[in-house]
């Protein structure tokens, strides 16, 4: 499967649009990590605890969306983007979306 942002891929051409395609997931802060994120932010400097769970929502939502688009039996999604939003205090939505495509060689 690839996985581009943008609207073509080099060297390739769509041959079928198959539809938008998206995956989720929605997380919850944690009382160890909101702790330790305290402490990090009495002295300053990245806090990782934070940094680690956005990395693997990410990941979550982008291995959601890719199955689904391996459903409809796409081989490549374009114009991927991500977007978040507050679900409610200490919780948020990761959401990853495309276009799901079939492409070959140009």
């Amino acid at each position: 499967m690839i996985l581009v942002t943008s609207d073509e891929i080099a060297g390739k051409r769509i041959v079928k649009v198959l539809g938008l395609v998206r995956g989720n997931t929605i997380r919850a802060r944690h009382v160890g990590r909101d702790f330790l994120a305290v402490l990090r932010g009495m002295v300053g400097g990245e806090i990782k605890e934070y940094t680690k769970m956005i990395a693997e929502s990410r990941e979550q939502a982008r291995d959601r969306m890719v199955a689904e688009a391996e459903k409809f039996g796409a081989n490549a999604i374009v114009t991927i983007r991500f977007s978040t939003s507050s679900m409610m205090q200490g919780a948020a939505e990761l959401l990853c979306y495309g276009t799901a495509v079939i492409i070959e060689d140009s």
